[in-house]
C-alpha cells in the first residue's frame, strides 16, 4: 500500500479522536447536575462515617450530597399541595395603580368641590351696598333742606342718582300720568323723586343746570325739568327714575336695583319751565 495513503488515514484517525474527546469534554463542561446510571448506582453505595468526617474525601462528601438531594426532591414531589392564602392588605400596602387611581379621584374630587364652593359664593346673597342695592338717602326732611342747599339738586353718588324735590300739587297728575306710579308713589308722596343719572338716549350721564334750574345733557343736547320730564333734545322718552321707599320715620330708601322709564314724550306734571339761561344748546327739539 503506497505510505502516502497510509499516512492519511493515519490522520484520519487521530483527527476522529481528537474530535471526540474535545466533544467529550465539552459535554462534561456544560453538565447541569444529570448522572449516568452507573455514577447513581456507585453513589448508592458510598456509606459515610457520622462519626469520623475528617475521613471522608470531598469525592464522597460530592456523592452523598448528591443522592440526599434526589431523594428530597422525590419527598419534594410527592407532598400534597399547599393550600392558598391570600396576601395580607396591611402587608404588600398599597400598589402603584391603586395610588394613582386614588389619586386621580381625590384631585378630580377636589377640582369638582372647589368650582362647587365658588358657585355656591358666587350666587350666595351678599350684604351688598351701592347702586345695584337699596341705597338709604335719609330722612325726608334733611333731603329737602339738603336739595335747597344745592340750588334745587342733590347728587347722591352711591346710588348714581339725582334727588330732588317734588311738589305736593303734581302728585295728583302723576298718578294719573305716570304709568309707573306705584312703583315711585311713596317718594312723590313725601315730596322727593329719584332720577336715574343717566340719559335715555346714549347713556351718557346727564348733569344739572343751575341756571335753567333743568338737567341738560352735554353730549346731544337732550333736556329734562326738574323732576325728569323731557323738555328737548333727541331723548326718547324722560329720565328713568327709581322704586322709591319712605317708611313711617320719613326715611328715604332708593331701590337702585329697579330702574323704570321714564314718561313719555308730551308729559309734564309740574308745568315747570326754564328758569334762566341753558346749560347746553337749547330746548328745541331736534
Amino acid at each position: 500500500m503506497d505510505p502516502i495513503i497510509i499516512g492519511a488515514i493515519g490522520l484520519g484517525i487521530l483527527a476522529v479522536a481528537a474530535l471526540g474527546l474535545a466533544l467529550r469534554n465539552r459535554d462534561t463542561s456544560t453538565a447541569i447536575g444529570q448522572l449516568s446510571g452507573e455514577t447513581v448506582k456507585r453513589d448508592r453505595k458510598v456509606e459515610v462515617p457520622e462519626a469520623d468526617t475528617a475521613a471522608v474525601t470531598g469525592k464522597q462528601l460530592e456523592a452523598v450530597g448528591s443522592a440526599r438531594g434526589r431523594a428530597a426532591l422525590v419527598a419534594a414531589e410527592s407532598a400534597p399541595p399547599v393550600a392558598y392564602v391570600p396576601p395580607d392588605p396591611d402587608t404588600i400596602g398599597v400598589a402603584r395603580r391603586q395610588f394613582l387611581n386614588r389619586g386621580i379621584l381625590g384631585m378630580f374630587a377636589l377640582g369638582l368641590g372647589g368650582f362647587g364652593a365658588a358657585c355656591i359664593g358666587f350666587l350666595w346673597p351678599q350684604g351688598v351696598s351701592g347702586f345695584g342695592s337699596k341705597v338709604t338717602v335719609g330722612r325726608v326732611p334733611d333731603i329737602q333742606a339738603a336739595i335747597v342747599a344745592g340750588g334745587g339738586f342733590l347728587y347722591v353718588p352711591e346710588g348714581r342718582m339725582w334727588v330732588a324735590e317734588f311738589p305736593a300739587a303734581a302728585v295728583e297728575k302723576a298718578s294719573e300720568q305716570y304709568g309707573f306710579y306705584d312703583q315711585v308713589s311713596q317718594g312723590l308722596t313725601a315730596g322727593v323723586t329719584a332720577l336715574y343719572q343717566t340719559c335715555p338716549h346714549l347713556g351718557c350721564r346727564v348733569p344739572e343746570c343751575l341756571t335753567s334750574q333743568w338737567f341738560e345733557c352735554p353730549c346731544h343736547g337732550s333736556q329734562y325739568n326738574q323732576v325728569g320730564g323731557k323738555k328737548g333734545g333727541p331723548a326718547p322718552r324722560g329720565m328713568d327714575r327709581f322704586a322709591m321707599q319712605v317708611n313711617a320715620d320719613q326715611t328715604f330708601t332708593v331701590k337702585t336695583g329697579t330702574i323704570v322709564n321714564g314718561p313719555p314724550i308730551g308729559t309734564n306734571t309740574t308745568g315747570q319751565e326754564s328758569e334762566g339761561a341753558h346749560c347746553i344748546g337749547s330746548s328745541d327739539d331736534h
